[in-house]
């Protein structure tokens, strides 16, 4: 069946107006009522809305396809709206809709029609398609542009989701949506256009209303080197066990498909469990971190609201004068004295300790909060500092993990005793024992001592220091190493000294401003989507949010993190050499009014790592028609 057979001349309207996404699909279901498609309006719009609420059916590109399957439709159709001005649909590029397809699908369709369907959200991401339909004047041409490019399609139908080239890397992943109609294939679609792009081998197996195709078989799954899961609904996940394997919503396969085809190569979780199913609830927003690391990013998350609020609350007492939180100074302010006290008395207290317990529950869950809670108070309290809560976190967490398993044969009427009894006594009188005796002492000593030499370095070395940590900050642009070097930074900023913040925080901010500059004055070596992403890359690096430039790393990390790390590292370097100090945690440029020393030359320690990093990435980056 042709895709064309689903449209009638009166469900399609090619000037049409409208204020907003409501208003599109009013029109288009009153288009398919009015056509006879439909049984009753009311139930079938409810269950398009219905499906809006999961994920915007906008997938980006101007492109729009609401849809439902319901008892509503009498028939498999189709409605096509054109929208020449545009109308805000929600999109996930969050740009506004010319084009829309409207889906009408009964209970009892059959696989001919949905697979039709799925064709037609194929087809439209074909740009020429896409161009030559907006520029359509009738229904007839319509009918002629679809004619014309199945037509052209279906020859290549067999290979749309399967690609074997050359390339050393096979990527393999599923999709899957609720419904099964669009999203389940233009994310496969997505996945395959660009692992081809990129040079890598791809099989993508969809799960949509006809059943499963393209299906992944054991040699596929040995055989990958990166596996991708784009699913909102539940698909079988005990075949990928003890495989590296990302997990994301089927939306996220349209929005950033490089990212993720980059990220299943380098740095996918494992997957363990074997009940684990994905859902959009379960998986939005999560990476499913695992072992070490992923108890130190749960202590750090929940530790960071207290560093923020409380560091800038520090920060802003500083406007009112150095020493004007001070009662006995001359420059006393009381609104000082109450952001300073707030911030460093209290809330800065408090990170050490929530860092720990938070290290303690992701290890033991519940019962390895509060012995790990009171491990990482020691160690604040005994000048331990942040270097004594990690190590609180993990001891408390292990211990009570040890609890637990010489405890497993507690008689079952008791059990009741372990969490609410056993485990917190024993898990904080052993933690807090080991913390104060043997943890805190020498870890003290060892801050002591880092403090001390931070402060009696030369300025070659503290140069070295801050280019090291700058440098540190553009290598996986929010990964280990970038938090390892925000976290180094957070640990001095506590101990009293703010200097390394400031190396950190201006080599965070120079990785977006690199590729922004470079897009913007290389406009040859960069696609139209990278040369808008550049535009708000230039926003998220004056805010500190270095993680604006991995759509550019993704996709060419060869030389985009190269030329990134040489400029955060200048920059680094020129904060410690212009002795420049930060007492915020947070908030780019934004903060730029409370840093200490001189703050024009730390921004112009920012304007020459970034423009000497744009100028290293703009020459050694190929022009677009080179790059594979």
């Amino acid at each position: 069946m042709k895709i064309s057979e689903l449209l009638r001349t009166n469900t399609i309207s090619v000037d049409l107006k409208a204020k907003d996404k409501l208003d599109v699909i009013n029109q288009l279901v009153d288009s398919l009522y009015n056509a006879n498609l439909l049984n009753d309006k009311e139930l079938y719009k409810k269950e398009v809305l219905r499906r809006e609420e999961l994920s915007s059916t906008g997938i980006g590109g101007g492109i729009g396809i609401p849809h439902g399957k319901t008892s509503a439709v009498k028939e498999s159709a189709l409605a096509l709206g054109i929208f020449r001005d545009g109308v805000e649909f929600d999109s996930l590029d969050g740009e506004p809709v010319n084009i829309v397809f409207m889906i009408a699908a009964p209970e009892s369709a059959n696989n001919e029609h949905l697979e039709t369907l799925s064709k037609l959200s194929i087809l439209l991401m074909n740009d020429d398609f896409k161009n030559s339909l907006l520029n359509s004047k009738s229904a007839e041409e319509v009918f002629s542009l679809l004619d014309k490019y199945e037509e052209k399609d279906s020859a290549e139908e067999e290979n749309v989701l399967t690609n074997d080239p050359s390339g050393e890397k096979y990527i393999i992943g599923v999709t899957a949506c609720p419904t099964g109609i669009a999203h389940t294939y233009m994310a496969a679609e997505s996945l395959t256009k660009t692992a081809q792009e990129l040079g890598y081998k791809v099989k993508i197996e969809t799960d949509g209303s006809t059943g499963v195709k393209n299906g992944l078989t054991k040699d596929d799954i040995d055989k990958a080197d990166g596996i991708i899961v784009a699913a909102d609904k539940k698909v079988e996940m005990d075949r990928f066990l003890g495989k590296p394997v990302v997990i994301v919503p089927v939306t996220h396969a349209l929005k950033r498909p490089k990212e993720l085809i980059e990220e299943s190569l380098n740095n996918a979780p494992i997957y363990t469990d074997k009940k684990e199913e994905t859902s959009i609830a379960g998986m939005l927003g999560t990476k499913n971190r695992t072992g070490v690391y992923k108890h130190l990013m749960n202590g750090i998350s929940n530790m960071l609201p207290f560093v923020i609020g409380g560091g800038i609350l520090i920060a802003l007492s500083f406007v009112f004068g150095i020493h004007s939180a001070d009662p006995n100074s001359s420059q006393y302010n009381i609104v000082a004295y109450v952001l300073k006290t707030v911030g460093s008395k209290y809330s800065f207290s408090l990170m050490v300790p929530v860092l720990a317990g938070f290290i303690g529950s992701s290890i033991a869950d519940r019962p390895g909060f509060a012995p790990a809670m009171v491990g990482g108070f020691i160690a604040a309290n005994t000048d331990a500092g942040f270097l004594g809560g990690l190590l609180a976190g993990f001891l408390g967490g292990y211990v009570v993990l040890l609890l637990k398993k010489i405890f497993n044969k507690f008689p079952e009427s008791l059990a009741g005793l372990k969490p609410m009894l056993i485990y917190p006594v024993l898990g904080i009188l052993i933690t807090g024992g080991l913390m104060l005796l043997f943890v805190a002492p020498p870890v003290a000593m060892l801050m002591h001592g880092a403090e001390h030499l931070l402060k009696t370095m030369g300025t070659g070395y503290l140069v070295l220091l801050g280019a090291i940590v700058g440098g540190m900050m553009a290598v996986d642009m929010g990964g280990p190493i970038n938090k390892t070097a925000y976290t180094f930074a957070i640990a001095m900023l506590a101990s009293g000294d703010s200097a390394p913040m400031a190396a950190v925080m201006i080599g965070g901010m120079v990785p977006p401003l690199v590729v922004a500059l470079s897009s913007t004055f290389a406009k040859h070596k960069y696609s139209k989507g990278e040369r808008d992403a550049g535009k708000t890359a230039y926003v998220l690096g004056l805010s500190f949010i270095t993680e604006g430039t991995i759509p550019f790393a993704a996709a060419d990390p060869i030389r985009v993190i190269p030329a990134c790390v040489v400029g955060s590292a200048i920059a680094g370097g020129l904060s410690m050499l212009f002795k420049i100090t930060m007492p915020a945690p947070f908030g780019g440029i934004f903060v730029f009014p409370l840093v200490g020393g001189s703050a024009l030359l730390y921004l112009l320690s920012l304007v020459i790592g970034s423009v000497v990093g744009a100028i290293i990435l703009t020459i050694i980056k190929k022009p677009l028609k080179d790059i594979a």
